[in-house]
């Protein structure tokens, strides 16, 4: 019987990342292919081919994404987009939807952004008990006068899911900074440990 279980979670282990996957990367093509329904029937891969062949959407959100970057970085095309967001400003309900996500998009995928860039390890949800966290800025304005220390702004994500999780505000002291990137820490918490990051290098003084 031991043989047997041992057997079967060798096989776990060894399908069920594959499965997850291959099932994620499914998830995204066809989520992504039905970018193809903006293009005239007529030139739908499916139709030019006579063959249904997934992956055709991927390319096409690459290219346009490519084309916006490309139209965005440029005098003319700062001026549209300052142009559009305007536009958007004056119509409510909406404004308050589009400016929320523009702030985080900003924030995250902006070169100049300090989200997600660092990785802390912090007394959470009690003193004595740790986990991984990531700072993502400093605390507005009006709650830093309110707080009159140095603190900062942390997520702390929840495990195995780490789109979810806890906003707090902590004393810069109380966060201890990591050497390991910001991907280490995040397959380190959505594995719940199992993967860990691996070892910094030892300075010369260490050693």
């Amino acid at each position: 019987m031991n043989a047997v279980r041992k057997w079967l979670l060798t096989g776990l282990l060894v399908i069920v990342p594959g499965v997850i996957t291959v099932w994620v990367l499914h998830w995204i093509v066809s989520t992504l292919d039905q970018t193809l329904a903006i293009l005239p029937e007529a030139w739908h891969p499916d139709r030019l081919l006579g063959v249904h062949i997934p992956g055709f959407g991927v390319l096409l959100t690459l290219a346009i994404l490519l084309s916006v970057g490309a139209v965005a970085s440029n005098f003319v095309g700062r001026k549209l987009v300052s142009w559009g967001d305007a536009v958007i400003s004056r119509i409510p309900v909406v404004r308050s939807i589009y400016s929320s996500v523009k702030q985080v998009s900003d924030t995250v995928f902006s070169d100049s952004g300090n989200a997600f860039r660092t990785a802390v390890l912090v007394q959470w949800p009690r003193e004595g008990v740790w986990t991984v966290a990531f700072i993502t800025g400093s605390p507005a304005l009006e709650i830093a006068r309110y707080l009159r220390d140095d603190y900062v702004s942390v997520f702390v994500p929840t495990t195995p899911n780490p789109t979810g999780g806890y906003f707090v505000l902590m004393r810069k002291s109380d966060c201890v900074e990591l050497e390991m990137s910001v991907d280490a820490a995040l397959k380190y918490i959505v594995s719940m440990g199992v993967v860990a990051p691996p070892a910094p290098a030892l300075d010369d003084q260490e050693r």
